[in-house]
Protein backbone atom coordinates (compact mmCIF):
# COMPACT_ATOMS: atom_id res chain seq x y z
CA UNK A 1 0.00 0.00 0.00
CA UNK A 2 2.91 2.34 0.79
CA UNK A 3 4.39 1.35 -2.59
CA UNK A 4 1.13 2.25 -4.30
CA UNK A 5 1.19 5.69 -2.68
CA UNK A 6 4.64 6.46 -4.06
CA UNK A 7 3.90 5.02 -7.51
CA UNK A 8 0.75 7.13 -7.82
CA UNK A 9 2.68 10.18 -6.60
CA UNK A 10 5.22 9.76 -9.42
CA UNK A 11 2.28 9.53 -11.85
CA UNK A 12 0.89 12.83 -10.57
CA UNK A 13 4.30 14.49 -10.92
CA UNK A 14 4.66 13.15 -14.47
CA UNK A 15 1.25 14.51 -15.46
CA UNK A 16 2.12 17.84 -13.86
CA UNK A 17 5.10 17.96 -16.24
CA UNK A 18 2.88 16.93 -19.17
CA UNK A 19 0.36 19.66 -18.45
CA UNK A 20 3.16 22.21 -18.02
CA UNK A 21 4.61 21.33 -21.45
CA UNK A 22 1.18 21.41 -23.07
CA UNK A 23 0.34 24.75 -21.47
CA UNK A 24 3.57 26.26 -22.80
CA UNK A 25 2.73 24.98 -26.28
CA UNK A 26 -0.71 26.59 -26.11
CA UNK A 27 0.72 29.85 -24.77
CA UNK A 28 3.01 30.03 -27.82
CA UNK A 29 0.48 29.00 -30.45
CA UNK A 30 0.81 32.46 -32.03
CA UNK A 31 4.57 32.89 -31.56
CA UNK A 32 6.45 33.30 -34.85
CA UNK A 33 8.72 30.33 -35.56
CA UNK A 34 7.87 28.56 -32.29
CA UNK A 35 8.42 24.79 -32.17
CA UNK A 36 6.25 22.74 -29.85
CA UNK A 37 7.63 20.37 -27.21
CA UNK A 38 6.65 16.82 -26.31
CA UNK A 39 7.25 15.14 -22.96
CA UNK A 40 8.47 11.54 -22.94
CA UNK A 41 8.15 9.23 -19.96
CA UNK A 42 9.73 5.97 -18.83
CA UNK A 43 8.85 3.41 -16.18
CA UNK A 44 10.97 3.25 -13.04
CA UNK A 45 12.73 0.20 -11.60
CA UNK A 46 10.76 -2.90 -10.66
CA UNK A 47 10.52 -4.89 -7.47
CA UNK A 48 11.21 -8.44 -8.64
CA UNK A 49 9.75 -11.25 -6.54
CA UNK A 50 10.17 -14.05 -9.07
CA UNK A 51 12.17 -14.25 -12.29
CA UNK A 52 10.56 -15.78 -15.36
CA UNK A 53 12.19 -19.03 -16.45
CA UNK A 54 13.59 -20.05 -13.09
CA UNK A 55 13.45 -23.72 -12.17
CA UNK A 56 10.90 -24.89 -9.62
CA UNK A 57 11.67 -27.47 -6.88
CA UNK A 58 9.75 -30.03 -8.93
CA UNK A 59 12.02 -29.52 -11.94
CA UNK A 60 9.60 -27.39 -13.94
CA UNK A 61 10.12 -23.90 -15.24
CA UNK A 62 8.26 -20.77 -14.17
CA UNK A 63 6.56 -19.35 -17.30
CA UNK A 64 6.09 -15.83 -15.96
CA UNK A 65 7.80 -13.73 -13.35
CA UNK A 66 6.47 -11.44 -10.66
CA UNK A 67 7.55 -7.83 -11.01
CA UNK A 68 5.82 -4.84 -9.46
CA UNK A 69 6.55 -1.43 -10.98
CA UNK A 70 7.65 1.52 -8.87
CA UNK A 71 6.12 4.30 -10.94
CA UNK A 72 7.06 6.64 -13.77
CA UNK A 73 9.75 9.19 -14.50
CA UNK A 74 10.17 11.99 -17.07
CA UNK A 75 12.67 10.71 -19.66
CA UNK A 76 12.95 13.95 -21.59
CA UNK A 77 11.20 16.88 -23.23
CA UNK A 78 11.82 17.00 -26.96
CA UNK A 79 11.38 19.89 -29.38
CA UNK A 80 9.41 18.95 -32.48
CA UNK A 81 10.79 20.76 -35.54
CA UNK A 82 7.96 20.11 -37.98
CA UNK A 83 7.10 22.90 -40.38
CA UNK A 84 4.66 25.56 -39.22
CA UNK A 85 2.11 27.19 -41.49
CA UNK A 86 3.18 30.20 -43.54
CA UNK A 87 1.64 33.64 -43.18
CA UNK A 88 1.94 36.03 -46.09
CA UNK A 89 2.76 39.61 -45.11
CA UNK A 90 3.45 42.98 -46.71
CA UNK A 91 6.86 43.35 -45.06
CA UNK A 92 9.77 42.89 -47.46
CA UNK A 93 12.03 41.96 -44.53
CA UNK A 94 9.88 38.99 -43.52
CA UNK A 95 11.73 35.77 -44.38
CA UNK A 96 10.69 32.16 -43.88
CA UNK A 97 12.63 28.92 -44.26
CA UNK A 98 10.86 26.26 -46.29
CA UNK A 99 12.39 23.02 -45.04
CA UNK A 100 15.39 22.32 -42.80
CA UNK A 101 17.51 25.03 -41.22
CA UNK A 102 17.79 28.12 -39.05
CA UNK A 103 18.79 31.74 -39.40
CA UNK A 104 21.99 32.57 -37.51
CA UNK A 105 21.94 35.77 -35.43
CA UNK A 106 24.47 37.39 -33.10
CA UNK A 107 23.04 37.57 -29.58
CA UNK A 108 25.48 39.61 -27.50
CA UNK A 109 28.79 37.97 -28.44
CA UNK A 110 27.34 34.51 -29.13
CA UNK A 111 25.89 32.93 -32.25
CA UNK A 112 22.29 31.81 -31.80
CA UNK A 113 19.82 30.19 -34.17
CA UNK A 114 16.18 30.97 -34.88
CA UNK A 115 13.29 30.06 -37.16
CA UNK A 116 11.64 33.46 -36.62
CA UNK A 117 12.24 35.49 -39.76
CA UNK A 118 10.29 38.65 -38.88
CA UNK A 119 13.30 40.93 -39.35
CA UNK A 120 13.66 44.71 -39.23
CA UNK A 121 16.41 47.30 -39.68
CA UNK A 122 18.37 48.83 -36.81
CA UNK A 123 19.58 52.45 -36.66
CA UNK A 124 22.66 51.57 -38.74
CA UNK A 125 20.68 49.83 -41.47
CA UNK A 126 21.56 46.25 -40.53
CA UNK A 127 18.96 43.47 -40.72
CA UNK A 128 18.08 42.43 -37.15
CA UNK A 129 15.60 40.30 -35.28
CA UNK A 130 12.83 41.84 -33.18
CA UNK A 131 15.21 41.66 -30.20
CA UNK A 132 17.90 43.60 -32.04
CA UNK A 133 20.14 40.61 -32.87
CA UNK A 134 21.83 41.08 -36.22
CA UNK A 135 21.38 38.47 -38.92
CA UNK A 136 24.66 36.69 -39.72
CA UNK A 137 26.55 37.24 -41.95
CA UNK A 138 25.69 40.90 -41.37
CA UNK A 139 23.71 42.57 -44.14
CA UNK A 140 23.54 46.37 -44.33
CA UNK A 141 20.77 47.99 -46.38
CA UNK A 142 21.65 51.37 -47.98
CA UNK A 143 19.53 54.29 -46.81
CA UNK A 144 18.40 55.04 -50.38
CA UNK A 145 16.99 51.53 -50.82
CA UNK A 146 13.36 51.31 -51.94
CA UNK A 147 12.83 47.63 -52.70
CA UNK A 148 14.35 44.48 -51.20
CA UNK A 149 13.87 41.05 -52.77
CA UNK A 150 14.98 37.63 -51.58
CA UNK A 151 15.27 34.69 -53.98
CA UNK A 152 14.77 31.04 -53.02
CA UNK A 153 18.54 30.49 -52.94
CA UNK A 154 19.06 33.31 -50.43
CA UNK A 155 20.20 35.97 -52.90
CA UNK A 156 19.08 39.31 -51.46
CA UNK A 157 18.93 42.24 -53.88
CA UNK A 158 18.48 45.88 -52.94
CA UNK A 159 17.03 48.31 -55.49
CA UNK A 160 16.80 52.09 -55.72
CA UNK A 161 13.64 53.90 -56.89
CA UNK A 162 14.86 53.69 -60.53
CA UNK A 163 15.35 49.91 -60.22
CA UNK A 164 19.12 50.29 -60.03
CA UNK A 165 20.70 47.49 -57.99
CA UNK A 166 22.38 49.05 -54.96
CA UNK A 167 23.66 45.85 -53.37
CA UNK A 168 23.50 42.07 -53.58
CA UNK A 169 23.96 39.96 -50.46
CA UNK A 170 23.66 36.29 -49.50
CA UNK A 171 21.37 34.97 -46.75
CA UNK A 172 22.60 31.62 -45.41
CA UNK A 173 20.79 28.80 -43.64
CA UNK A 174 22.30 26.70 -40.83
CA UNK A 175 21.42 23.06 -40.18
CA UNK A 176 22.23 20.58 -37.41
CA UNK A 177 22.49 16.79 -37.44
CA UNK A 178 20.15 16.64 -34.43
CA UNK A 179 18.10 19.84 -34.08
CA UNK A 180 16.18 18.24 -31.18
CA UNK A 181 19.42 18.51 -29.22
CA UNK A 182 19.48 22.32 -29.42
CA UNK A 183 19.13 24.27 -26.17
CA UNK A 184 16.14 26.63 -26.14
CA UNK A 185 17.14 29.89 -24.42
CA UNK A 186 13.88 31.80 -25.00
CA UNK A 187 13.25 34.73 -27.30
CA UNK A 188 12.83 32.31 -30.25
CA UNK A 189 16.55 31.46 -29.95
CA UNK A 190 18.44 28.18 -29.79
CA UNK A 191 22.03 27.44 -28.78
CA UNK A 192 24.11 24.59 -30.14
CA UNK A 193 25.06 21.76 -27.78
CA UNK A 194 27.09 18.58 -27.92
CA UNK A 195 23.81 16.78 -28.57
CA UNK A 196 22.85 18.91 -31.57
CA UNK A 197 26.18 18.54 -33.35
CA UNK A 198 28.15 21.34 -34.97
CA UNK A 199 26.34 23.94 -37.10
CA UNK A 200 26.58 23.53 -40.85
CA UNK A 201 26.04 26.74 -42.81
CA UNK A 202 24.87 26.44 -46.40
CA UNK A 203 23.35 28.32 -49.27
CA UNK A 204 19.56 27.75 -49.09
CA UNK A 205 18.52 24.73 -51.12
CA UNK A 206 21.95 23.06 -51.04
CA UNK A 207 23.00 19.94 -49.07
CA UNK A 208 19.45 19.24 -47.94
CA UNK A 209 18.81 22.69 -46.48
CA UNK A 210 15.53 24.51 -46.96
CA UNK A 211 14.92 27.37 -49.33
CA UNK A 212 13.86 30.82 -48.18
CA UNK A 213 10.69 32.76 -48.90
CA UNK A 214 10.21 36.52 -49.02
CA UNK A 215 7.09 38.28 -47.68
CA UNK A 216 6.29 35.26 -45.49
CA UNK A 217 6.79 34.31 -41.85
CA UNK A 218 6.50 30.86 -40.31
CA UNK A 219 3.83 30.47 -37.68
CA UNK A 220 4.04 28.21 -34.65
CA UNK A 221 3.66 24.50 -35.40
CA UNK A 222 1.32 24.05 -32.42
CA UNK A 223 -1.98 22.32 -33.22
CA UNK A 224 -4.37 23.88 -30.68
CA UNK A 225 -6.93 21.04 -30.93
CA UNK A 226 -4.24 18.40 -30.39
CA UNK A 227 -2.88 20.29 -27.37
CA UNK A 228 -6.34 20.69 -25.86
CA UNK A 229 -6.90 16.93 -26.14
CA UNK A 230 -3.50 16.37 -24.49
CA UNK A 231 -4.44 18.80 -21.73
CA UNK A 232 -7.71 17.00 -21.00
CA UNK A 233 -5.98 13.61 -21.11
CA UNK A 234 -3.30 14.81 -18.71
CA UNK A 235 -5.90 16.20 -16.33
CA UNK A 236 -7.85 12.93 -16.28
CA UNK A 237 -4.71 10.86 -15.76
CA UNK A 238 -3.72 13.17 -12.92
CA UNK A 239 -7.14 12.62 -11.34
CA UNK A 240 -6.83 8.84 -11.77
CA UNK A 241 -3.46 8.86 -10.00
CA UNK A 242 -4.88 10.96 -7.18
CA UNK A 243 -7.70 8.39 -6.89
CA UNK A 244 -5.04 5.66 -6.58
CA UNK A 245 -3.54 7.55 -3.65
CA UNK A 246 -6.96 7.85 -2.00
CA UNK A 247 -7.61 4.13 -2.51
CA UNK A 248 -4.22 3.13 -1.10
CA UNK A 249 -4.77 5.45 1.86
CA UNK A 250 -8.18 3.89 2.56
CA UNK A 251 -6.65 0.41 2.44
CA UNK A 252 -3.87 1.47 4.79
CA UNK A 253 -6.42 2.95 7.19
CA UNK A 254 -8.39 -0.31 7.13
CA UNK A 255 -5.25 -2.30 7.91
CA UNK A 256 -4.45 -0.01 10.85
CA UNK A 257 -7.99 -0.30 12.19
CA UNK A 258 -7.84 -4.13 12.20
CA UNK A 259 -5.57 -4.04 15.23
CA UNK A 260 -7.99 -1.87 17.20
Amino acid sequence: MIRALWSAATGMMAQDTQIGVTSNNLANSSTTGFKKSRAAFEDLMYMTQRVAGQTTPGGGQVPTGIQVGMGVNTAGIQKIFTQGDYLQTDNQLDFAIQGEGFFRVLHGDEDMYTRAGDFSLDSEGYITSQAGDRLQPEISIPSEAVTITLDDDGTLSVFADDDTILATEQVLVTTFVNPAGLYAVGGNLFRETEGSGAPQENTPGENGTGTVLNYYIENSNVDVVEEMVSLISGQRTYEANSKSITTADDMLATAVQLKS
